[in-house]
């Protein structure tokens, strides 16, 4: 995540709650990719679980996405 994208979230975090719990959930994503990618061996079931945090990180991310071009554009318009 950029700089800026990570500025304008933290600008807008107590407003937001539905951004608050998008970036609460991609931090914990985050946090347990960080441990399984740490492993030197995965067993088949934490391949599946990798797979599904990483398809659910991208699906928040998306959803953060849309959320900030609203802040995006009140910028530019300012």
């Amino acid at each position: 995540m950029e700089n800026h994208d990570l500025e304008l979230i933290q600008a807008h975090l107590k407003e937001d709650k539905d951004l608050a719990v998008l970036f609460k959930e991609h931090l914990s994503f985050e946090k347990q990719l960080a441990k399984l990618d740490n492993k030197l061996f995965l067993t088949p079931e934490e391949v599946i679980l990798r797979k599904e945090l990483q398809k659910k990180k991208l699906k928040g991310k998306d959803k953060m996405e849309f959320l900030l071009k609203k802040y995006r554009s009140g910028e530019n318009n300012s």
